[in-house]
């Protein structure tokens, strides 16, 4: 199967022809933190660091009265001192899940110990009874303090997204860039592509606060209300007809939404300079803002044999597909089966596509 790498036409990824290959600027996606195990704190770009475990050290990013920001052309010094202290108090949090983890182990391991003497003696005294129940209440208490600490990590790193987001969109609203300027610089395909994984893997974990608590709206399969705004910098599937006159599913981002008209205003991800596409809400599609636990809330994933639309590997288009298994784990991606008439059952093999591009299909309105 010759698999185009560009937009293709609706329904299958085998449709012969060629699109633009060429991707956006860099600066339109921005990659995202790490939450899925907040328990390793190496400082990324996105927190302003190399990447190695180093704690925050906010003298070090001062700038002298008058000097530019070091946090770039859009962030004023409110910003950069915000996000400096989101940084280290996102440290700090993490330092404190590492020594409560620690307890808990130290916990646990005193668990196990009384268990092999009761096992030993082949009964259970009073004392040990005693004293089994009182470790498993500290084990309890240890667990919802530790994934108390997960949840406060996880609200600091969303916390720190926005604002990082909000930047970009300020510095491309600024005309930081202007048209007049010529082609913006075109990130290599390999480079987006990595960058698209990089989102999808540090796509927030949903954790809830009880076992009763369900998950929100863009949580994994959870659709979104319908009276739901995606907002600008959002990813998102949008359908848009090409030059050739076909419908196309792409992966596109928010640029705005006009109450008024009822339409967003797109930018494909996947074009040199800035082709931008106006929307009605039924041609879009929100992708997912949480990733949903298999393990806690399978309910919040599409079931084997889910119809679904899914980012085809390597492209930006999404193609509807079968989901041959759900995700088993909180890292895990779909296993599906994309529509192709190339093969003699319809279907290509299997292939892995991550919670963040697997959404509902919306077929287009009958005429």
């Amino acid at each position: 199967m010759k698999m185009r790498r560009g937009k293709s036409s609706v329904g299958t990824p085998s449709a012969s022809g060629s699109k633009d290959e060429k991707a956006m600027p860099p600066a339109s996606i921005s990659p995202e933190p790490s939450v899925d195990s907040p328990g390793k704190m190496p400082q990324p770009e996105w927190a302003g660091g190399s990447g190695t475990e180093t704690e925050p050290k906010p003298e070090e990013e001062k700038t002298e009265e008058g000097s530019k920001p070091s946090s770039g052309p859009a962030a004023g010094g409110g910003s950069s001192a915000s996000l400096q202290e989101m940084r280290a108090e996102l440290y700090r949090l993490v330092r404190e899940t590492h020594k409560g983890k620690e307890r808990s182990e130290v916990n646990l391991g005193h668990i196990t110990k009384t268990q092999e003497s009761i096992n030993q003696n082949q009964k259970i005294s009073p004392y040990y009874r005693s004293k089994l129940r009182s470790l498993y209440q500290s084990a309890l208490s240890d667990a919802e303090n530790e994934a108390e600490l997960y949840r406060k990590s996880l609200e600091k790193i969303t916390e720190i997204k926005n604002i990082r987001n909000e930047q970009r969109l300020q510095a491309r609203s600024a005309g930081l860039h202007s048209d007049s300027d010529g082609p913006r610089k075109i990130m290599r395909r390999g480079v987006l592509m990595n960058m698209l994984q990089q989102t999808a893997l540090t796509l927030p974990l949903w954790i809830g606060r009880t076992g009763e608590e369900k998950p929100p709206p863009l949580c994994g399969a959870v659709a979104a209300e319908s009276s739901y705004i995606s907002k600008p910098g959002d990813y998102i599937a949008a359908r848009v007809r090409g030059s050739d006159g076909d419908e196309n599913w792409i992966l596109a981002e928010v640029i705005s939404f006009n109450s008024g008209t009822n339409k967003y205003e797109v930018d494909d991800i996947d074009e040199e300079g800035k082709e931008r596409h106006l929307l009605s809400r039924r041609r879009i599609v929100p992708l997912p803002l949480m990733k949903a636990n298999p393990e806690t809330n399978p309910e919040a994933l599409f079931k084997k044999g889910n119809l679904v639309m899914a980012l085809y590997p390597q492209t930006t288009c999404f193609y509807r597909a079968l989901v041959e298994r759900p995700p088993e784990g909180p890292i895990d991606d779909y296993s599906v089966l994309f529509e192709d008439n190339s093969y003699a059952d319809g279907y290509s093999p299997a292939l892995k596509v991550a919670q963040r591009y697997v959404v509902q299909v919306k077929e287009p309105r009958k005429r």
